[in-house]
């Protein structure tokens, strides 16, 4: 008897989990997302968002943050059209003063130091690096910005934040894409904190998000009082502007805002970031045990302290990843291949808040019933 190909097997229906969406970003969107696009979305696309409407939506969202983080009344939430990936440009415009210190663990902490490396305006920044699947730790350095990355989510590991000792006037920036409302952090380590809303928020991209401190909001204005020239769609101070009337420079994704907004308030509602964390580390601890416990599974990051509760990434031996992916995907089970650049034979799983735990566990059962029929 020859051996099943992926697309052959069938799981049974009692091993499915409810909701067989795990991608890293963009994720799993609630269907009560959804539903408010038609309902609170029949009012709001289509309109200006220079008027109430909108503007109350996009307060709303930055008020919903505050709550949600837990920040200081003299924070802001600052937002502006792009991800994460047009903010590094905006950091190397409107955070860096002359030369930042990069932590490096992954694609994605990479593309900020490369961003500051190619400005012509900039020193060269200083760049500490680790292989992938765990992470370095910053120095204190003659730079003035130090940037972070909360949650690599190309490798599945997660680092504390924690401010550098004597690092003066320098300012902590954390890329948070696919931390922010999954991992708890505190606000007196960090001076700008900044995402997109595709991961744990389950929105759509196309926005980035910084929360900022007092001496976040300083250093913007310090550099645009020094006249630098700065493209004014990547303007900081613009945005800081805009963000402070509720609006952005140039015309936002509505539809987006209203899957932001009610994630937002469906985490609040349900016991704020601690409670979203909670669930995340919950969904985690099925995941690593479970592959810990298995021949055929180990999990990618060797030391516990360093593993992502939001993206989990395990490594297989003995059978091929991409197969498994397939059978999984043949059953409407989606989005567990691993990164592709890493070149590992594993898959990852995202654990965002909106992803039931329960699914994460059937999840697991799902595997377990795919191996066994490529094994056989």
């Amino acid at each position: 008897m020859s051996k099943k190909t992926p697309q052959e097997i069938v799981i049974p229906k009692e091993l499915l989990p409810k909701d067989g969406r795990f991608g890293c970003g963009p994720s799993k969107v609630r269907p009560e997302q959804l539903q408010a696009l038609t309902t609170r979305g029949a009012k709001l696309l289509g309109t200006s968002h220079r008027q109430a409407p909108v503007k109350n939506l996009v307060g709303s969202v930055r008020d919903g943050l505050r709550s949600l983080f837990g920040l200081p009344a003299d924070w802001d939430i600052v937002l502006g059209n792009g991800g994460s990936t047009v903010f590094w440009d905006v950091a190397t415009f409107g955070l860096i003063a002359n030369r930042s210190q990069h932590l490096v663990f992954g694609e994605f902490s990479s593309k900020f130091a490369e961003a500051a490396a190619a400005a012509p305006h900039l020193g060269d920044p200083e760049v500490i690096s680790t292989p992938p699947g765990s992470h370095p730790v910053a120095t204190t350095s003659d730079v003035d910005l130090y940037a972070y990355t909360h949650n690599e989510t190309s490798t599945g590991v997660a680092m504390p934040l924690r401010r550098p000792a004597n690092s003066g006037d320098a300012i902590v920036a954390v890329d948070a894409t696919s931390a922010a409302g999954g991992i708890m952090w505190d606000p007196t380590e960090v001076d700008v904190y900044y995402f997109a809303p595709q991961k744990c928020f389950a929105a759509d991209g196309g926005i980035w998000i910084a929360a900022c401190s007092p001496k976040a909001v300083a250093r913007i204005e310090e550099i645009h009082a020094s006249k630098r020239w700065i493209p004014a769609s990547l303007d900081l101070k613009i945005a800081l502007d805009n963000s402070r009337s509720n609006q952005t420079y140039n015309t936002p994704a509505v539809g987006t805002l209203i899957l932001f907004d009610e994630q937002v308030q469906w985490m609040n509602s349900n016991g704020g970031l601690q409670w979203c964390a909670d669930r995340s580390a919950t969904s985690a601890s099925t995941m690593y045990e479970w592959a810990e416990a298995r021949d055929f599974a180990t999990p990618f990051v060797a030391d516990p302290a360093m593993r992502s509760n939001v993206v989990s990434t395990i490594d297989l031996d003995g059978v091929d990843a991409n197969e498994v992916c397939a059978a999984l995907r043949a059953n409407g089970v989606v989005d567990t291949d691993s990164y592709r650049k890493l070149g590992r034979n594993q898959i990852r799983v995202g654990m965002f808040p909106a992803i039931d735990p329960s699914d994460v566990a059937q999840l697991t059962r799902c595997i377990d019933y795919v191996v066994d029929n490529l094994t056989d």
